[in-house]
């Protein structure tokens, strides 16, 4: 969209939709008016027909929208509709959603349940409306400049306009390399931003025209507790669980899922089950061969079999090895190209591999963030005497890679001059700036931790998720985040989710296997209301079981089979990092990891992501 009425350069808009192909690889389709361009690409999920193609205009012929995401209440909003005089030529969501705006305006996204980023141009008001779901399931990127607004769902589309110049952000570098995470709306892209979860942003088409954004939504911790017994609180946890799965099982096309051996995931297929009967799952393993400490524990092959036996499900299983990861980095990375959380080469194998089965899978991501699945996290903060207190050490935590005090070692000269003053400390107090949330006591500093996480650590894990998954034309679906589950889950007293409320704050090392066994014991019970409702589901085997991430034994890698890689790649004088970074300090924090005296792992994998992101996206 140009505001100064320039057409669009010939075959930019080609170009912008044709890179997204493997995101839609059922239709391809456009729309242009005047200096208004929008493009699609279509995974066909609902309404296998054509009349689910976009952009898909209105009856009224009144807007056009583009639009990636599921609806799953969406017949409920259609029979509504229709009671206020509305009319539809197909079964999408698609076009439920274009119609409730045009009934409800603006408001239309607090009726959704789902995920969804979406752009509507409103052809009464030359107005373009983008909106983002609740929890950020669905990316949307934007930039404007000199008049110029484009948006996309990945930033790759961006870059192929003429009139965006490819620089990196170097505060969204400083919080990369902070928190491996950004938590402002910055990407590694000077000057494209992430439209933030439950968010919309709105622009007339005029010469003075400028975007403004606007918060529809926020995790309601502040809003008051329920009074809930902990047997009523299970009772009513199962309903709505069972409820949330089986909603977002709609689908013209075979749904799978996701099966590790953990709780959630189990818990999401034994209700599909029911309700799909025999369906497909999948899940990934490690050869642990040169894995040592807690690495060895990391291969769940053997409990996602025994419950795979159990539910009777068609399973499927990948083993990845040392080099898998060197094998897909530039494939990996330029399908990712927003650079957030960890190591995720592993889900985009597994990914690839559901992809080849269905095009739908239901994951159990968000289960950890809602519901205290990191005990030993919340006590860093719980014990904190104020405010100032509880973000001076969660902060300290959440420094993922290189400290504050580190920062000069990190960055060049260059670097250090473009970020000044910058604090990254404010950037994290920033998470909260939105919310009325108390922080006085105990419980308080708990759903604090447990909001911040899902702002941050859940929305990086959810980018990530969404690009790996869709680099394989695969939705994931993701049934813990559905609105009345998450509104439930977040006035739900921490006491009924932390078993062992009063454990003292303790520093828990999550790569020493002893220390994070002897607390994971005390503290596995986090969860601990999710666990008792998911009984009914699953065996207590599964439920009781302590909290494991899907992680490749990348520290031992790190320092056996892949060392000469990372060598390659990172000690050469004319790696693309040092444009950044200095040599000297990556050298020593190499050094500290291969001799094993400290655990460096989450910097290398940052390190190497960043290198690839440079080669794959920056010029020299």
């Amino acid at each position: 969209m140009d505001l100064r009425q320039r057409s669009l350069p010939e075959g930019v808009l080609s170009q912008m939709v044709s890179c997204l192909s493997y995101r839609g690889p059922d239709h391809e389709g456009v729309y242009v008016e005047g200096s208004v361009a929008l493009g699609h690409r279509r995974l066909a999920i609902l309404d296998l027909t054509s009349a689910g193609n976009q952009p898909m205009a209105s009856l009224s012929k009144d807007a056009v929208i583009v639009y990636n995401g599921e609806i799953y209440n969406f017949q409920d909003l259609r029979k509504e509709l229709e009671t206020l005089g509305s009319t539809f030529r197909s079964r999408t969501d698609t076009e439920v959603l274009l119609e409730a705006y045009l009934r409800w305006g603006d408001d239309c996204v607090c009726r959704f349940n789902g995920m969804f980023a979406f752009a509507i141009w409103d052809r009464r008001r030359h107005r373009l409306f983008l909106a983002r779901d609740r929890f950020g399931v669905k990316p949307l990127y934007w930039y404007f400049k000199d008049g110029v607004f484009l948006f996309a769902s990945e930033i790759k589309a961006i870059l192929k306009h003429p009139n965006v110049r490819r620089t990196v952000s170097l505060h969204a570098l400083d919080e990369y390399f902070s928190f491996q995470n950004v938590f402002t709306d910055r990407t590694l892209f000077e000057g494209i931003r992430l439209l933030p979860p439950g968010c919309t942003l709105a622009l007339n088409v005029d010469p003075s025209g400028t975007p403004v954004q606007a918060r529809y939504w926020d995790y309601p911790f502040a809003q008051d507790r329920l009074t809930l017994s902990e047997d009523e609180a299970v009772d009513e946890l199962y309903t709505l669980f069972v409820r949330a799965v089986n909603r977002q099982l709609v689908s013209d096309v075979p749904v799978g899922a996701y099966l590790s051996g953990g709780m959630d995931s189990g818990s999401l297929v034994a209700v599909a089950r029911q309700s799909l009967g025999r369906l497909m799952t999948f899940t990934g393993g490690f050869d642990l061969s040169s894995a040592s400490g807690l690495e060895l524990g990391f291969d769940e092959r053997a409990a996602s079999e025994m419950l795979a036996n159990l539910l009777k499900t068609e399973h499927y299983e990948m083993v990845m090895h040392a080099g898998d990861m060197e094998a897909v980095m530039p494939e990996l990375i330029w399908h990712l190209e927003d650079l957030r959380v960890g190591q995720c080469y592993p889900n985009y194998y597994i990914a690839r591999l559901a992809g080849k089965f269905v095009k739908v899978v239901i994951s159990g991501a968000g289960g950890d963030e809602l519901f205290g699945g990191y005990p030993w996290r919340y006590y860093r903060g719980m014990n904190s005497r104020n405010a100032d207190e509880f973000f001076k050490n969660y902060y300290a935590f959440w420094q993922r890679l290189v400290p504050d005090e580190e920062k000069s070692l990190l960055f060049n000269d260059a670097v250090r001059l473009g970020l000044k003053d910058r604090s990254t400390f404010e950037v994290f107090r920033g998470v909260f700036r939105e919310t009325s949330l108390p922080l006085e006591t105990p419980e308080h500093f708990v759903n604090a931790s447990l909001y911040f996480e899902l702002k941050t650590f859940l929305h990086g894990l959810l980018v990530v998720e969404d690009k790996v998954s869709m680099a394989h034309s695969l939705e994931t679906r993701v049934p813990f985040l559905d609105n009345d589950l998450v509104d439930f889950a977040c006035r739900l007293p921490a006491t009924h989710k932390l078993s062992n409320f009063a454990h003292a704050a303790e520093t828990v090392d999550e790569d020493d296997v002893r220390k994070y066994n002897s607390v994971a014991i005390r503290t596995g019970a986090g969860k601990t209301v999710l666990r008792k409702a998911m009984q009914r589901l699953i065996p207590s085997e599964v439920t009781g079981r302590a909290k494991q991430g899907f992680s490749a034994p990348d520290a031992s890698w790190f320092r056996g089979e892949s060392i000469d890689y990372v060598n390659h790649l990172l000690r050469d004088p004319q790696a693309r990092i040092y444009e950044y970074l200095q040599p000297a300090y990556v050298t020593r924090r190499l050094d500290e990891h291969t001799s094993g005296r400290s655990n460096h792992r989450l910097f290398i994998w940052s390190l190497v992501s960043f290198e690839w992101w440079l080669r794959e996206f920056m010029e020299k």
